[in-house]
């Protein structure tokens, strides 16, 4: 609901090149909804929308806008309130990228798997998506092509609460056992939530 008074940009360099207008183009949008889709975070702003990817070491803090920069706050987003969300990525693996488009459809939201804790992920689909793979299939719950979101240590619980080697070959595995996996990874990823 806050609008952007714009932006200061440090370092136009992290993961992908930051737009040099980025600032000016953000001036005086309103950010409407904040979501996400795997690793992304969209800020949705009307006439387009604001990706940002925190990378391994990335961070978003919300500071006074007096608060100086120190070495690795990249970018600051200026709000109308005063406050400043300031962009840290020691790593520079972290991305800050502007699409006009339906940003489902950017380049890098586009073959993203499903969310795992969706209707969209059962067993049927990695059954579908598994065929005729050699990779393991920790491997490939861990390919955000096939879902987002389950990494190695949630990749690893599940596999194990659903009786799965995670050294098994993907192709290998009936539709049944899928089933009784897609079961394990929303039950693990919701157990971890909670915690």
């Amino acid at each position: 609901g806050h609008r952007l008074a714009g932006a200061t940009l440090r370092n136009l360099s992290l993961r992908w090149p930051v737009p040099h207008d980025l600032g000016h183009t953000l001036c005086g949008l309103k950010i409407n909804t904040v979501t996400r889709r795997g690793k992304y975070l969209l800020f949705d702003c009307g006439t387009g929308t604001l990706i940002l990817h925190l990378g391994m070491s990335g961070s978003l803090r919300l500071l006074p806008a007096a608060t100086p920069p120190q070495k690795h706050d990249h970018i600051d987003l200026i709000l109308d309130t005063g406050i400043i969300l300031r962009f840290k990525d020691p790593r520079r693996f972290g991305g800050v990228l502007w699409d006009t488009g339906d940003v489902m459809h950017h380049a890098l939201l586009a073959q993203l798997g499903p969310e795992p804790l969706t209707k969209a992920f059962n067993g049927k689909l990695l059954y579908e998506k598994t065929r005729g793979r050699s990779a393991s299939i920790k491997e490939v719950l861990m390919n955000s092509r096939i879902v987002v979101g389950v990494g190695n240590i949630y990749a690893s619980e599940a596999l194990f609460s659903a009786g799965i080697s995670p050294i098994t070959p993907a192709g290998r595995i009936g539709v049944r056992r899928y089933e009784k996996l897609v079961r394990a990874i929303k039950e693990t990823l919701n157990l971890s939530i909670e915690a």
